[in-house]
C-alpha cells in the first residue's frame, strides 16, 4: 500500500470534513483537561433508565466488588488460595486476559501474570512446568483457566519463564499472544536470556506450547498489547515506555504469508516489516505526540516509518528515531480489535508529554483510511480518592452491547467503566478490596477485562493479589 502523504490527507479532510471533532463530538467536546468525558453517574436510575449504564454501584458486604443492582460476581481464581491442577497456588499479579470457546460449554481464559525480575521476589511466581519454560530465572508467564458450565474451574500453565507479561491479545485463529513489558537483556535483573518479546500460547493444544519461542519478528521492546487485523494480516502492538514516550507499531507479514496456529513461531527473526507511526493533522502538520489532541473526534492521518533495528541490539527501538520522525504517546496500554479497526489506549499525559495533560485517551485506528480518531478523553482527575471521575484507562475490550469496557489503573479508587460510541462514560464495577489502611486506603488496578464468547459474562481481574472474577447480570444495549 502506498504511503498516505500529508497533502493527500489534507485534501481528503477538506472534502469530507475530517479533522477536529469529526466523530463522536456531540455533547463531548472540551478544550481543557479536567472537563472531559465526565461520567454520567446521574444519567440513569437504579434500573438503568434515562442514560448509559446500569445505575449506581452498590457496596459489597464481602468488601470485594461493588456492582449495580441485579449484578453478581463469582471468584474463579485467587492467588495464594486456589490451586493449579498440578498442586501449586495460582500465580499472582493477574493482567491481560482473553476468552476462547472451549468444548462442551467450557470457556477457556488465558491469563497473563505480570511478574518481573527474579523469582525470589514473588511468593507465587508462575511454576516452572517442564517443557514450558523460556528462561528459568524469570517469574512471569500465563495460565489457562477452564471455566466449566457447571461452575467448576481448572487452571494450568501455558508458558513459564517469561517476564512482566502485560496486556497481550488474542488472535483470529484461536491463540493468545502474551507480551513482555520489559527490555531486560541476559545478565540484567538475574535474567539468563533476553526479554521484551511476544510469545504465542495455545489454549486448546498443550503440546503446541512446549519449547516456547519468542516471536522476534515483532520486535524487542516494552510490549503492552497486540491485536491482529483479520483482513490484512497486520499486527498492531503498543509500547508502554517513557524517556522518550513509547510508540505503537504495525507489523506487516511477508508476502504470501498465511496466519494460523504455530505459523508465527516458524518465521525468521527478521520476517516481515515493523514500522512506527507518523501522524499529521488535517492541515498537514506533523503531530509529535498524541497528547496534542484536546477534543473527542480529533482525526489524524497516519503514515508508517520502518524500525531500523527491531531487536534493539544496542539502542532501544523507540530511541532509534530522530526528532520529528515518529509520533509518540505516554503509557500506551491496552488494545482491542473491533468495528473494523484497533482501539488503542494512552493512559495519561503529564509534564513529560508536550501537549495537554489528561488522565486517559482511547483512539481508534482505521486501517483502510489510515486514520486515528480520538474516541474517549478523560480530564485530569483532581480528587482520585473520591468516587466519581475515572482516570488511568488500561486494559480494554469491545462490548457486545455497544461501546467499550475499560479497566482502570489510576490513582485512588479503581473501576471498571463503560464508554459509549460518543465518549460518554459510566461505572460498571468498583474494587472494594482495601490493601492499605482505613486511614490510607489503597486499591489495586483492574486488568484483563473481556467478555465470554456468548457475551453473557464479563471477566475481569484485580491485579493484586491476583483475583479473576466472572460478572453476570442484566446486560443491555447501550445507546451512544
Amino acid at each position: 500500500m502506498s504511503s498516505l502523504t500529508r497533502r493527500d490527507f489534507a485534501r481528503r479532510s477538506a472534502l469530507t470534513g475530517a479533522g477536529v471533532a469529526l466523530v463522536g463530538s456531540v455533547g463531548a467536546l472540551a478544550t481543557a483537561p479536567g472537563a472531559l468525558a465526565a461520567p454520567d453517574l446521574d444519567a440513569a436510575d437504579a434500573h438503568g433508565h434515562g442514560g448509559p449504564g446500569y445505575g449506581p454501584l452498590l457496596p459489597d458486604p464481602k468488601g470485594l466488588l461493588a456492582l449495580p443492582a441485579g449484578f453478581s460476581y463469582r471468584v474463579l481464581t485467587y492467588s495464594g488460595r486456589t490451586k493449579l491442577e498440578t498442586g501449586e497456588f495460582t500465580p499472582s499479579n493477574h493482567d491481560g486476559t482473553a476468552t476462547f470457546d472451549g468444548p462442551r460449554g467450557v470457556t477457556l481464559l488465558v491469563n497473563n501474570h505480570e511478574l518481573s525480575g527474579a523469582r525470589t521476589k514473588w511468593k507465587h511466581p508462575v511454576p516452572l512446568t517442564e517443557g514450558l519454560v523460556y528462561d528459568p530465572a524469570a517469574s512471569g508467564g500465563c495460565t489457562v483457566v477452564e471455566h466449566r458450565r457447571g461452575g467448576q474451574v481448572a487452571e494450568w500453565v501455558g508458558v513459564a519463564g517469561t517476564s512482566t507479561n502485560c496486556a497481550g491479545g488474542s488472535t483470529p485463529w484461536g491463540t493468545w499472544l502474551t507480551c513482555e513489558e520489559t527490555e531486560d537483556k541476559a545478565g540484567q535483573n538475574g535474567m539468563t536470556k533476553d526479554h521484551g518479546y511476544v510469545f504465542e500460547v495455545d489454549p486448546y493444544d498443550r503440546r503446541a506450547n512446549r519449547a516456547p519461542k519468542p516471536l522476534k519478528a515483532l520486535g524487542r521492546y516494552a510490549h503492552e498489547a497486540v491485536v491482529v487485523d483479520p483482513k490484512r494480516g497486520h499486527l498492531y502492538l503498543t509500547e508502554d515506555a517513557s524517556g522518550p514516550n513509547g510508540l505503537f507499531y504495525r507489523w506487516t507479514p511477508p508476502h504470501g504469508f498465511k496466519h494460523g496456529r504455530g505459523k508465527l513461531r516458524a518465521l525468521a527473526d527478521d520476517a516481515g516489516v515493523l514500522k512506527a507511526p507518523k501522524c499529521f493533522d488535517s492541515g498537514g502538520r506533523f503531530v509529535d505526540d498524541l497528547s496534542r489532541a484536546t477534543r473527542i473526534g480529533t482525526v489524524y492521518g497516519v503514515d508508517w516509518v520502518e524500525v531500523p533495528d527491531r531487536d534493539a541490539r544496542t539502542v532501544p527501538v523507540r530511541k532509534q528515531f530522530t526528532t520529528g520522525a515518529v509520533t509518540r504517546a505516554r503509557k500506551l496500554e491496552g488494545m482491542w480489535w473491533g468495528d473494523g479497526g484497533a482501539y488503542i489506549v494512552s493512559s495519561y499525559a503529564r509534564e513529560e508529554s508536550p501537549g495537554a495533560q489528561h488522565d486517559g485517551q482511547v483512539w481508534f485506528y482505521h486501517p483502510g483510511r489510515r486514520t486515528l480518531t480520538l474516541k474517549v478523553l478523560l480530564g485530569v482527575n483532581q480528587d482520585p480518592g473520591k468516587d466519581g471521575a475515572f482516570d488511568g484507562p488500561d486494559n480494554i475490550t469491545v462490548s457486545p452491547y455497544g461501546g467499550l469496557v475499560i479497566a482502570e489503573d489510576g490513582d485512588g479508587i479503581q473501576h471498571l467503566f463503560g464508554a459509549t460510541d460518543r465518549g460518554r462514560t459510566y461505572p460498571i464495577a468498583r474494587n472494594e478490596l482495601n490493601e492499605g489502611t482505613p486511614e490510607k486506603p489503597a486499591y489495586s488496578e483492574f486488568t484483563g477485562v473481556t467478555f465470554s464468547p456468548d457475551g453473557r459474562t464479563l471477566y475481569a481481574n484485580i491485579q493484586t493479589p491476583g483475583i479473576m472474577l466472572a460478572i453476570t447480570g442484566p446486560w443491555r444495549r447501550q445507546r451512544p
